[in-house]
């Protein structure tokens, strides 16, 4: 079972390589934001919207509130500035409400509809966070492997890195 200490830990870790991650996309230029490099969602600026786009989607089932996209590939912000801006308010958003949770809610059922709303689904809270916090890793890395591609630094995801930083080691 997840707890809510370990909860915050990955929600703190999650804002920290969003917050890194940023950084180095802000070196890439226009054109290298918008390459077709042939990831999921073809771009970095694409992905980062991808990225985006699930975190609203999963916290708008876990809240009841919030933005829903509609499809994975919304582009939701068409420029860097704008998302940067609002991933780090869905980070925030997502800490305050891991903050607000107790190790019984995340043993709790949950019930959510997939985007289409055909199909429901219910399982542990928990299990549904660590997927939520666990599908921007996977993504993350595609994003550092488009800065590599164009040379660029790439910054550390690495959790121990993290908790070194954060003093949690």
């Amino acid at each position: 079972m997840l707890s809510t200490n370990t909860a915050r830990v990955f929600a703190g870790y999650n804002r920290w390589c969003n917050e890194r991650l940023y950084v180095a996309a802000a070196g890439l230029t226009e054109k290298e934001v918008r390459a077709d490099l042939g990831v999921f969602f073809r771009s970095m600026l694409g992905t980062l919207n991808h990225i985006l786009v699930a975190v609203r989607i999963w916290m708008r089932r876990f809240t009841g509130s919030g933005d829903g996209p509609d499809r994975l590939d919304a582009i939701l912000f068409p420029d860097l500035t704008g998302l940067q801006l609002a991933r780090q308010a869905e980070d925030a958003r997502i800490i305050g409400w891991v903050d607000g949770l107790a190790d019984t809610d995340l043993a709790d059922d949950f019930t959510y509809r997939t985007i289409s709303g055909t199909q429901e689904f219910t399982q542990v809270l928990g299990g549904a966070l660590l997927n939520m916090l666990n599908h921007q890793t996977h993504h993350r890395g595609q994003a550092h492997a488009i800065l590599t591609g164009f040379a660029r630094d790439a910054p550390s995801f690495d959790l121990i890195a993290f908790q070194r930083e954060a003093g949690r080691g």
